[in-house]
């Protein structure tokens, strides 16, 4: 077992106690005091393992997230001592380097708001809003960094028992992302508002998304990643390192950091003789696997415990998948705010009452057909549950008829 879960049991009761006191209001400096006289010093996976337990007891997990600035707060001066540590390239240093960079654009982006408050030249102004355009970019850019969070780091801390922490922080992440939507509306509409209505909105979502990205970035830097680096393997962080390098990286990711590290990963190679055979055919597991990535529509099979156990690698795969995934609970694939209907959906499967739920999402301008089948065997016994995504833009377009003979 992890040493995540090795706090002595005394210690831990005392730290819980010390934390349900932050919830219950009581004064942060005198909690400070006293964290001080008990302790002296406590460890991320320390922290990570109380708040995890406190949920698990009931405390909500939007309140804990709530109130992390707070928990910071008392204990920030032990946490400073743990602060990440990493060589260049490191899946660690990348992201910490990110953070620096969306930081230096959200300080940029106030500063050239008041600047543009400040003039009145036309041409100057027209200047600056182009400036500001090309900082909006960058954040939408700086999507793939949260894609690598969620789904490569995330599930690796999983796996080693940490599981509260990156739920609280992909609860953040969806914040975020509300924000920026805000801003790229807003900043791509700019000629259809008085200028006085556009710094208005765009000033206050600005001070709002630096505040969240602050808080947020500090929280990971000091808690979250010497949490990944006390539990998370030598060996996994390379696995890791290569899984970044297929999501890819930020048009703004500093070169120096992408250095590629010593990556010898020891993939456990499987060579099997002879044919897959099924009922209507066979095929080479050569055949079988190009046969499975050349299907025009992303697959992920999640098998009848929940856990992701099999996905297709398509040439443009609409949604990202690493080989992290594989052995996690769908539930943890998911925001908070949509497990309820996972839940909802897998439940009628398993119970028979449905056999397939149906949606369609605008994904950066192209329709998405989104399509969960329930997987079952010839006695009608659930196996699990087969999610098939398509882009049908152009399927949705067709009209009339095109024959074979006509190609």
């Amino acid at each position: 077992m992890s040493e995540f879960f090795g706090m002595r049991i005394e210690r831990k009761e005392m730290l819980k106690e010390l934390i349900r006191k932050i919830h219950r209001g009581e004064d942060p400096e005198k909690l400070k005091r006293e964290f001080r006289e008990l302790f002296g010093s406590v460890t991320t996976t320390e922290i990570a393992q109380i708040e995890q337990e406190l949920i698990q007891e009931g405390m909500p997990r939007e309140e804990v997230m709530r109130l992390c600035e707070v928990h910071l707060a008392v204990f920030q001066e032990a946490l400073e001592k743990e602060k990440a540590k990493t060589q260049e390239g490191h899946p660690v240093t990348i992201l910490m380097e990110e953070h620096k960079k969306l930081i230096e654009f959200s300080e940029l982006l106030k500063k050239k708001i008041e600047e543009v408050k400040a003039i009145n030249d036309f041409d100057t102004k027209k200047q600056i809003l182009s400036d500001i355009e090309n900082i909006a970019k960058h954040f939408k850019e700086s999507e793939k960094h949260y894609l690598r969070e969620e789904n490569v780091l995330f599930p690796y801390l999983e796996k080693h028992g940490i599981k509260e922490p990156p739920a609280i922080m992909w609860m953040e992440h969806d914040k975020i992302r509300a924000i920026k939507k805000d801003l790229y509306k807003i900043v791509d509409n700019y000629n259809n508002m008085s200028f006085d209505e556009f710094i208005g909105k765009i000033e206050v979502l600005a001070i709002g998304l630096g505040d969240m990205l602050s808080s947020h970035f500090y929280k990971e830097n000091n808690i979250l990643f010497p949490m990944g680096l006390h539990v998370i393997t030598e060996d996994e962080w390379k696995d890791i390192r290569l899984q970044f390098d297929e999501i890819g990286y930020c048009c703004f990711t500093p070169p120096e950091v992408l250095t590629p590290i010593e990556k010898e990963i020891k993939e456990e190679v499987i060579q099997k003789e002879g044919m897959v055979s099924l009922h209507s055919g066979n095929f080479s597991l050569e055949e079988l696997e190009a046969v499975l990535n050349t299907l025009p529509v992303d697959i992920t099979f999640v098998d009848k415990n929940d856990e992701v156990r099999y996905f297709n690698e398509t040439k443009d795969r609409i949604f990202v998948r690493t080989r992290a995934v594989i052995g996690r609970k769908v539930q943890q694939c998911h925001p908070q705010k949509s497990i309820h209907v996972v839940e909802r959906i897998l439940q009628e499967f398993k119970n028979g009452i449905r056999d397939h739920a149906d949606f369609w999402i605008n994904l950066n301008g192209r329709l998405i057909y989104i399509r969960y089948f329930a997987v079952r065997d010839k006695n009608g016994n659930y196996l699990g549950t087969l999610e098939v995504s398509q882009d049908v833009t152009e399927i949705k377009r067709l009209e009339g008829e095109k024959r074979l003979l006509d190609w």
